[in-house]
């Protein structure tokens, strides 16, 4: 997979999924397509193909850059601001010593 350079790799943390569905979607009961993971906060929402749209919503009201596929069988990323797919590699948390001072 061809990636392009994302200049926001220093903001992806260790975090875990906070729920196992789109966390809007699951509170409305609305149906969602497929599932992205916000690697600043653990965020789940539901991708563009969804009619919610919540992942793409969340980057806009919190600026959290980068986001994984939640899908199982799917390990690619993608960064809202410089619109590139990210490999997997790319995914991986940096040590707190290597990222700058907040």
């Amino acid at each position: 997979m061809a990636t392009n350079t994302c200049s926001h790799l220093d903001q992806i943390r260790p975090v875990s999924a906070r729920t196992h569905g789109c966390e809007e979607c699951l509170k409305t009961g609305d149906p969602w397509v497929h599932l992205r993971m916000c690697l600043a906060c653990g965020h789940v929402g539901c991708c563009d193909s969804s009619k919610n749209k919540h992942a793409t919503k969340h980057f806009h009201s919190t600026k959290h850059p980068i986001m994984r596929s939640a899908q199982p069988g799917e390990s690619w990323g993608w960064c809202y601001v410089e619109q590139v797919m990210l490999a997997p590699a790319e995914l991986e948390a940096r040590p707190a010593e290597s990222q700058p001072p907040a």
